[in-house]
C-alpha cells in the first residue's frame, strides 16, 4: 500500500527528531542565547513534534485496524501502565506546572519514541532504511567533532552561547587541566561516551554480520577512520561509566558471534587476563595516569569533593528517600525538572531517579518494561542491529546504577528509538537462516 500524505508526514517527523536530536544541545543553546525568553519553548523541539507524532499514530493504526494486535503487546501494555501512573501522580502529588511539564517530558520522551518508531516500522517498512541511514550520519557528526575538538580551543563552544548558565563548554578531570573532557554535540561528556557506546557496538555487530564490508580501499578506510575515532572519542570524554559500558557491549557482542568458538580453555585464559589486568592497575594506582584517569582523583588538588565521594552521598540520600516514599516525590520532584522549584534535588542513579519520581509501582513497571525489551532483543540477536542495540542497552544499563543516562535526550531518544526499529522486524541484513514451518 502506497504511504498517504498523513503517513509521510509522520515519518518524516519522526526522522527529523532521530537526526536532529545529536545537534539538540548547540542548537536549544545558540536560540535559547538569541531569544532568551522562548528558551523552554526551543528546548521543547522534539517533545511538541512527538506529539504531533503521537495524534498522527492514533489515526495510522486506526485506519489499519492495529489496535487489536498492539492491545495483546506486552511492551505496549506497560508503555500505557507507566504512562497512566505518571498521570494519576500528577494528580496526586502536583509539584507545580513548570515542574511537572518538565518532569513528564524527562520521563516519558524517550517511551514515547520507541513507541512512535516501532508503530512506523510495522506499518511503513520501507522507512527502514532512511533511519537506519539518518543515525550512521548522526554518528559520523558526533564523533567527527568530538575529534576535531581536540585540534581546537578548549572553550570553542562559548562562542555561540555555552557557559555557566548553559552548558560548559568543557569539563575537566577533578579539575585538572591536563584532562580535558570534550562534549561533541552532546550536553557533555558522559553523554558523549554513552552515545559512542550505542554506536560502536552496533558497529562492530554490523561488521561480524557482514552488513559492513570491505570491496575497496576506501571502504576500509573510512570503516578504520570511524572505528578509529569512535575509539578516542570515547577516550577523549574521560568517562569511567562509558568506557565500561562499551567494554561490556563489546564483549557481549564477540561473545554472541562467536560463542561456538569459545572453549574451556578460552574462557579461563580470559579470566587469566582479566585478573592480571586488575592486578596491574592495583599495583599502578597511585600512577598519574590511573589516578586521574581512571579513579578521578586529582593528588596535586582538585574538587574539595571527588566526583566518587558525589556519587556515594547522592546514592545514599537517594536510597534512603526511595525507602521511606513508597508513592515517589511526584512527577518533576527530581533532577534538571526539580530545578524550577524550591527543594531541587539531583540523584546520581537512573533506577532510584525513577523511584523518587513515581515511587516503587513507577519503579517495577520500567524495570519489567526495561527488561522485556532487552530479552526480546536477545531473542533476535542473529540480526545486526538487534544485536548492537540488545548489547549496547547492557551497558547503559550498567551506565544507569551510577548516572541517570536516560535523561540525557540525545542517549535516551537515540537508543530507544534503535530498539523500536530493531523489535519492529524486518531484514537489517545478512543473518543466519533459520528453519520454517509449514504449516496444510
Amino acid at each position: 500500500m502506497k504511504p498517504t500524505i498523513l503517513e509521510k508526514s509522520y515519518a518524516w517527523i519522526l526522522i527529523v527528531i532521530f537526526g536532529g536530536i545529536i545537534l539538540h544541545a548547540p542548537l536549544s543553546v545558540g536560540f535559547g542565547t538569541l531569544f532568551p525568553h522562548y528558551e523552554l519553548l526551543i528546548k521543547s523541539w522534539k517533545e511538541m513534534l512527538m506529539l504531533i507524532a503521537a495524534v498522527l499514530a492514533v489515526a495510522i493504526v486506526s485506519k489499519r485496524h492495529l489496535w487489536k494486535e498492539l492491545s495483546r503487546d506486552l511492551l505496549f501494555k506497560l508503555i500505557v501502565a507507566y504512562a497512566l501512573l505518571h498521570m494519576l501522580l500528577v494528580a496526586v502529588l502536583f509539584q507545580g506546572s513548570t515542574q511537572t511539564v518538565a518532569g513528564l517530558a524527562i520521563d516519558l520522551r524517550y517511551v514515547l519514541f520507541f513507541g512512535l518508531i516501532y508503530i512506523l516500522v510495522k506499518t511503513l517498512p520501507q522507512y527502514r532504511r532512511p533511519l537506519i541511514i539518518t543515525g550512521v550520519a548522526g554518528a559520523v557528526v558526533v564523533v567527527g567533532f568530538a575529534v576535531l575538538q581536540l585540534f581546537l580551543p578548549a572553550d570553542v563552544l562559548k562562542y555561540i552561547g555555552y557557559g555557566k548558565n548553559t552548558i560548559e563548554p568543557y569539563l575537566t578531570v577533578d579539575k585538572n587541566p591536563d584532562f580535558i573532557r570534550v562534549n561533541s554535540t552532546l550536553r557533555g561528556p558522559n553523554p558523549l561516551g554513552a552515545y559512542v557506546a550505542i554506536a560502536l557496538a552496533c558497529f562492530v555487530a554490523a561488521w561480524a554480520y557482514g552488513v559492513v564490508k570491505f570491496k575497496a580501499s576506501k571502504d576500509k578506510i573510512l570503516t578504520g577512520l570511524f572505528a578509529a575515532c569512535s575509539l578516542i572519542a570515547l577516550w577523549i570524554s574521560y568517562s569511567r561509566s562509558a568506557i565500561i559500558a562499551a567494554v561490556a557491549a563489546l564483549g557481549l557482542v564477540v561473545a554472541v558471534v562467536s560463542s561456538k568458538y569459545f572453549t574451556k580453555t578460552v574462557w579461563v585464559g580470559l579470566g587469566i587476563a582479566v585478573i592480571i589486568v586488575a592486578g596491574g592497575l592495583f599495583v599502578a594506582k597511585d600512577s598519574a595516569f590511573v589516578s586521574n584517569v581512571l579513579l578521578h582523583e586529582n593528588p596535586n588538588g582538585g574538587s574539595a569533593i571527588s566526583s566518587n565521594d558525589g556519587h556515594a552521598e547522592s546514592l545514599t540520600q537517594a536510597s534512603e528517600r526511595a525507602l521511606t516514599q513508597p508513592l515517589g516525590g511526584g512527577i518533576g520532584s527530581t533532577g534538571s525538572a526539580s530545578l524550577y522549584g524550591d527543594k531541587p534535588l539531583i540523584v546520581e542513579n537512573q533506577y532510584l531517579f525513577i523511584a523518587h519520581e513515581t515511587g516503587w509501582l513507577g519503579f517495577g513497571l520500567f524495570v519489567t518494561l526495561f527488561a522485556a525489551i532487552i530479552v526480546r532483543l536477545c531473542r533476535l540477536r542473529k540480526n545486526w542491529l538487534a544485536l548492537g542495540v540488545f548489547t549496547s542497552g547492557i551497558g547503559l544499563g550498567l551506565i544507569g546504577i551510577i548516572q541517570p543516562v536516560w535523561v540525557d535526550d540525545t542517549v535516551s531518544i537515540i537508543w530507544w528509538g534503535l530498539a523500536g526499529l530493531a523489535l519492529a522486524g524486518g531484514n537489517y541484513g545478512k543473518q543466519t537462516k533459520q528453519k520454517t514451518a509449514r504449516t496444510t
